[in-house]
């Protein structure tokens, strides 16, 4: 058997779908935790707020937000995965039936960079980033559509043979460059290193990470907390109002390189939208997230 264009067509749809109608069980984990801990009496009213809204959201079936933003997918391709027909056209032709059918209907935020002129399709559209991963015989597909919030504020600076601290000061300069702008409780996703686009994905992947989950590395889940500390210490709080919770965990990924270091910095605003799942070989569907 193989994973089939109808299937694929089918589960990108449905993820993009059950992303705007849901967070992360990992987040709502955290909103509950930061309840707990955040002294700002308006601050622990914006979080009871979000949370309460993120319930509702999932109890009604209705979006969270009304930015919806633009379709981005992260697939990992198992070495024994086998398709059949043009999965790529698959995700397009799913994301075009959804757009026809989707309740409520979507706005319009596919934008043309040159025009501005906005529609439900694009070039390129949706996003898709395709890895290569050891044995598997699957289709491992994250859904993350990218909304004005998260997307505006994210950077890349090029530093030069930099130390640990140069490093970390340039991340929380991009950060307060951000504010609060970007709807926080955000996920800050950090890539070090490689070349300037490849540092851009492995910022972009670190977001994904659920919260809870540190980097392998000792010395790089040290650099995690000691900048998730730094940024809830910036007193930007939910939504700008003040606070200690302006971050629910800063998330680091990195990759061998040259002299020149690139550092890519971008984020995930409160709803985190992600969902998850895996299509295999003999076309079962495991819904991940």
């Amino acid at each position: 058997m193989a994973i089939t264009y109808e299937l694929v067509k089918e589960v990108t749809a449905n993820l993009y779908d059950w992303s705007l109608r849901r967070i992360p069980e990992s987040s709502k984990a955290e909103f509950r935790k930061a309840l707990a801990s955040e002294t700002e009496p308006q601050a622990r009213q914006t979080l009871a707020f979000m949370l309460d809204s993120a319930e509702r959201a999932e109890t009604t079936g209705k979006f969270l937000c009304s930015d919806a933003g633009v379709p981005s997918y992260s697939i990992k391709i198992g070495s024994g995965a086998r398709m059949e027909g043009d999965i790529r056209q698959a995700i397009v032709d799913g994301f075009a039936e959804l757009t026809r059918t989707i309740q409520p209907p979507l706005l319009r935020f596919v934008t043309n960079p040159l025009t501005n002129e906005r529609s439900f399709h694009g070039k390129d559209m949706p996003l898709v980033s395709w890895d290569l991963v050891g044995e598997g015989d699957y289709l491992d597909i994250t859904c993350a559509p990218k909304a004005l919030g998260g997307g505006r504020w994210a950077a890349v600076e090029i530093l030069v043979s930099p130390s640990l601290d140069e490093i970390e000061r340039c991340i929380l300069e991009i950060v307060l460059r951000a504010g609060g702008q970007h709807c926080p409780p955000v996920v800050i996703g950090v890539g070090i290193g490689g070349t300037f686009d490849h540092a851009a994905k492995l910022s972009k992947d670190a977001t994904l990470r659920p919260f809870g989950e540190r980097n392998p590395e000792p010395m790089v889940a040290e650099m995690e907390e000691r900048l998730t500390r730094a940024v809830n210490q910036m007193g930007f709080g939910p939504m700008g109002v003040g606070g200690s919770t302006t971050t629910f965990g800063v998330h680091i990924e990195y990759a061998s390189g040259h002299g020149f270091t690139p550092v890519a910095v971008s984020f995930n605003c409160w709803i985190n939208r992600r969902t998850r799942a895996r299509i295999y070989n003999s076309g079962v569907v495991e819904r991940i997230e």
